[in-house]
């Protein structure tokens, strides 16, 4: 059985010969650049300045040697940013800095930083709709975004790989906050019900843009494609569920009911958090698959996610905890617990195996092998 046999089984909710494994399948089951080179020095690959996939997060490219090593069973396909855009960093001091297609400036400490966060939001002074509505948004037809995804599945399809294809930015939701800024963000969801709507409404329209094309392109390629949103912290949502049914809901549903109509593919959304009193939403908006499964957060108990929603959705994640076991367990408490979270997720098919997000920059080699090591002896049929 190859990876597309393997994994689209597993989407139609049947047991195949093994569970699927993702490590670099998606935009979220990435691994930080510091791991990812540690680890190709534990396996004995040569080990040289990955390239990056998400630049934000510092998140490598996981290399066709690692994959086949690894047995993978996803190929990530990303489009481009437009043309015109390209990084420039500049030197702020302490800092290291660039802005993005959207205007949004990251930066990052130049001593012992991870990752660039967020510090300058281009909406966050609008005052009136007339500000959002001269805010000019990336071209989502640029002809560059496009440039290789064809290549690109192609080459995923020749290896027997299913190809998740991601999309030209973060979700509408995260995309207004990023824009705007978190703090006039949620005031916005309070009381400013008229500009969320109209970004909100604007994002639909450039991501829909967005896929119509890209699928009319690859979608007879494309088994999954990856939209997003988070909308949960550690213990709660970050909204009410009135907020999301009445604000955001609708959009989804439009949203992912339009990507559904370009090509037969299944719709992977990605939310981190206690997530789980907006999951029954979730699968209204026409979702079929749940990403990262955050099993360390309020609510989200493994086994208790399967009983109540397995039979609706697909879990992709969930594979091993990130917040703590991952990364300061011992390789026998990494076993330990990928074995409890296959044997809650895994019967009856449906899941895919990932780590609950990327793998971050402090995770020892020997506890990713653990992890592996436990996929590959407790993920058999």
């Amino acid at each position: 059985m190859n990876s597309r046999e393997r994994v689209r089984l597993a989407l139609d909710h049947k047991e195949p010969d093994h569970i699927p494994f993702d490590l670099g399948g998606t935009s979220v089951s990435l691994i930080h650049l510091t791991a990812y080179k540690n680890l190709r020095k534990y396996l004995n690959l040569s080990v040289r300045e990955p390239r990056i996939s998400y630049m934000a997060e510092q998140l490598a490219v996981v290399e066709e040697d690692l994959a086949e090593r690894l047995e993978t069973d996803v190929v990530l396909v990303m489009p481009q940013p437009q043309a015109d855009f390209e990084f420039v960093f500049r030197d702020e001091g302490a800092y290291e800095a660039y802005t993005d297609e959207w205007g949004i400036g990251w930066q990052k400490p130049k001593k012992g930083g991870f990752y660039y966060d967020m510090y300058i939001h281009p909406l966050a002074n609008a005052k009136n709709l007339e500000d959002f509505k001269t805010f000019q948004f990336p071209d989502p037809l640029d002809d560059h975004r496009f440039q290789n995804l064809r290549r690109d599945a192609e080459a995923a399809v020749e290896q027997g790989k299913v190809v998740a294809l991601a999309g030209p930015c973060s979700g509408i939701l995260e995309m207004y906050a990023w824009t705007r800024g978190f703090e006039q963000f949620y005031i916005d969801l309070a009381v400013n019900h008229e500009f969320v709507a109209y970004m909100l409404d604007r994002l639909v329209e450039f991501k829909c843009a967005f896929w119509q094309r890209a699928l009319a392109e690859v979608g007879d390629l494309v088994d999954v494609v990856l939209e997003a949103d988070d909308m949960a912290g550690q213990h709660s949502l970050l909204f009410s569920p009135e907020t999301y049914r009445k604000i955001i809901k609708p959009r989804h549903e439009k949203l992912f009911s339009f990507i559904k109509q370009q090509a037969p593919i299944k719709l992977f959304f990605h939310s981190c958090g206690a997530i789980r009193p907006l999951i029954g939403d979730l699968i209204d908006t026409g979702i079929d698959i749940l990403n990262p499964v955050q099993i360390s957060a309020a609510g989200m108990d493994p086994k208790e996610l399967e009983q109540e929603f397995g039979r609706d959705l697909v879990f992709w994640g969930g594979g091993v905890d990130t917040q703590r076991v991952l990364g300061t367990g011992t390789p026998q408490e990494v076993k330990e617990d990928v074995k409890r979270n296959i044997e809650a997720l895994a019967p009856g098919g449906g899941f895919v195996f990932a780590a609950v997000h990327d793998i971050q920059a402090n995770v020892p080699p020997e506890n990713i092998m653990a992890m592996w090591e436990a996929w590959k002896a407790y993920g058999v049929y």
